[in-house]
């Protein structure tokens, strides 16, 4: 089968530079995580920062998906671009598969998602929000038609 009809396609290095600036600009995405009370899927929008190439969120204990990421670290996080107008499916996307790891309090931590998030200091301090590295195992990486590839999250860190 030739390149052009290989799905997923060969991975190089510019794909991999495109998802790692993807995940660099993103600031939300939606997070998908297991509901521990029935096990059914449930995604919420979460807003991020990048701590050492890893996707970083703070999320308060009251959040459904708070618990469920303690009962059940695994989790998916979708970027990618919202268009005006156009096929939304024309647009570059990437579905990260994460392990959620709850990370101790730090100022680097607080200085690095307020950069991200500025309006975030409104609620950064309350003590029932934690910070959660979303370490990377995997992604697909969908950057329009014909252009679908799977990556390796130890080549995106």
């Amino acid at each position: 089968m030739t390149e052009a009809g290989k799905v997923p396609r060969d991975v190089t290095p510019e794909v991999i530079a495109e998802v790692r600036a993807m995940v660099a600009a993103a600031r939300y995405g939606a997070l998908a995580t297991l509901a521990p009370a029935d096990g059914w899927p449930v995604a919420t929008r979460v807003g991020l920062a990048v701590h050492e190439g890893a996707p970083l969120i703070l999320i308060s204990a009251l959040a459904a998906h708070t618990g469920a990421l303690r009962a059940d670290p695994r989790c998916s996080l979708l970027l990618g671009e919202v268009p005006d107008k156009g096929d939304p499916l024309a647009f570059a996307r990437a579905t990260l598969k994460c392990q959620a790891v709850e990370m101790e309090r730090s100022e680097a931590l607080r200085a690095t998602y307020l950069h991200a998030q500025p309006k975030a200091e409104l609620y950064v301090d309350l003590p029932d929000f934690t910070f959660m590295r979303l370490e990377v195992e995997s992604a697909s990486y969908n950057a329009g038609f014909g252009r679908a590839y799977s990556i390796d999250g130890d080549d995106l860190i």
